[in-house]
C-alpha cells in the first residue's frame, strides 16, 4: 500500500501578520449591505444609517507585547486602551466605547487587577470613552488582554488606507522612534538586573522615551484639528508597526509609490541622543521602531496651506506613481529603496 504524500505545511513566519490575515480571510465575502469595510484597515466600518460605526480589536499577550518585569499594571491598562483608540482616530473617527477582556493565571491577585483597571479607567476618563463590557477567564500561564474599541465618523469624513493618490503630500504627527528606544533602555536594565539583582535600574532620567513606551497617547487632538480646519486626509494610518511598514500599507493598498524624506521625519532630540548611545542610526529607529501611535497621513496639495498652520504636524514626503517605487532620501541626498523592518508579530 503506497504511503500517503505528506501534506506540505507553511510556517506563519513566511507570511507575516498581514500575509497570514489575507490568506485566512480570502474566502470570506461580505453578505450584509451594512458592512462597508471588513478586514484590511485600522477598523471595520459599519453603516448604521446616519453615520459609520468603527470597530477595532487588539490582542495583547504577556511576553509578546508587554513585559511585566518593567511594565506597571496601571500603565499597561492605560496603554492597552490607547492602542485601540488610536485605530479609531486613524479612520478620522471618534471612539466612544470599549470592551475589555482578560485571561489571567493564578499569580494575579485582586489587588493587581485593580491596578490594571485603574489604568483602564484613567484612559477612559482622559479620552471620553465608556467601558461597556468584556469577559474574564483563566489562563494557564500569564496575562492575555483583548480590547475592542467602538467609534463613529461622519460618512463624508472617513479616511481609509487605500485612497492615497500621486501628488498627495505625506505628513506625520509628533515624533517617531522614541518608544523603540525607550524599550531598548528598559530591556538593557532588565538584563543588568537579571545578572546582578542587587543593582538598581538606571533609566538615566529618560522620562520622555520611557514614557513613550510605557504610556503612549493617541492623537485625538489631530482629528479635532482636521475638523476645525475643514480638512479630510486622503489616506491615514496609525504608526504602530513602524513608519516604513505603515508607508508600505498605504502605498500597497493605494497602488502608488512614495518618496520619503529623512529631513521631514521628526525625531525627538532625546531619542536621537539615545540612539547614538546605543550605536543605532536615529533614522532607522524612526523608520522601523514602532509603537509611536502617531498618525501618518496624506493630503491633497490644495490642503497644504491648512496643514502648515496645524500644530505638531510635519511634511515627510510625496506620494508618487507606483512605477517609481517606495524610496527614502537621506539628508545627504542619497536615495534608497525603502524596506519595512518594523514589528513582526510572528
Amino acid at each position: 500500500m503506497a504511503d500517503k504524500k505528506e501534506k506540505k505545511t507553511t510556517d506563519v513566519n513566511e507570511l507575516g501578520e498581514f500575509g497570514l490575515i489575507d490568506r485566512l480571510t480570502s474566502g470570506f465575502g461580505i453578505k450584509n449591505k451594512t458592512t462597508v469595510k471588513g478586514v484590511g484597515d485600522d477598523a471595520a466600518v459599519i453603516d448604521n444609517g446616519e453615520d459609520f460605526t468603527l470597530i477595532s480589536t487588539d490582542l495583547l499577550v504577556e511576553g509578546i507585547h508587554f513585559d511585566l518585569a518593567y511594565t506597571p499594571l496601571k500603565h499597561l491598562g492605560y496603554k492597552s486602551v490607547i492602542v485601540n483608540l488610536s485605530d479609531i482616530y486613524a479612520m478620522n473617527g471618534i471612539p466612544e466605547q470599549i470592551t475589555y477582556s482578560i485571561a489571567i493565571s493564578n499569580r494575579f491577585s485582586v489587588e493587581a487587577l485593580e491596578e490594571l483597571y485603574a489604568g483602564i479607567r484613567t484612559a477612559c476618563e482622559v479620552y471620553g470613552v465608556d467601558l461597556v463590557g468584556g469577559d474574564t477567564t483563566s489562563s494557564n500561564k500569564g496575562l492575555l488582554i483583548s480590547v475592542t474599541a467602538i467609534g463613529r465618523v461622519d460618512k463624508d469624513k472617513i479616511t481609509y488606507r487605500n485612497t492615497a493618490k500621486p501628488g498627495d503630500i505625506i505628513c506625520i504627527t509628533g515624533d517617531v522612534g522614541a518608544a523603540y528606544l525607550g524599550l531598548q533602555l528598559l530591556e538593557r536594565e532588565k538584563q543588568i538586573f537579571l545578572e546582578h539583582p542587587g543593582v538598581q535600574p538606571d533609566l538615566e532620567d529618560q522620562k520622555y522615551i520611557v514614557g513613550r513606551q510605557l504610556k503612549p497617547e493617541a492623537r485625538k487632538d489631530m482629528v479635532e484639528q482636521f475638523e476645525k480646519a475643514h480638512m479630510v486626509p486622503t489616506a491615514m494610518i496609525d504608526v504602530s508597526d513602524g513608519v516604513a511598514s505603515e508607508i508600505f500599507h498605504i502605498t500597497t493598498q493605494s497602488g502608488v509609490g512614495a518618496m520619503v524624506e529623512e529631513s521631514g521625519m521628526p525625531i525627538h532630540h532625546k531619542a536621537e541622543l539615545m540612539a547614538i548611545k546605543f550605536n543605532l542610526d536615529p533614522a532607522t529607529c524612526g523608520l522601523s521602531g514602532g509603537e509611536d501611535y502617531e498618525l501618518l497621513f496624506t493630503v491633497d496639495p490644495k490642503d497644504l496651506d491648512k496643514v502648515r498652520f496645524m500644530q505638531d504636524i510635519y511634511i515627510m514626503g510625496d506620494i508618487t506613481e507606483k512605477s517609481e517605487g517606495v524610496k527614502f532620501r537621506t539628508k545627504g541626498g542619497k536615495i534608497y529603496d525603502m524596506k519595512a523592518q518594523g514589528w513582526r508579530h510572528f
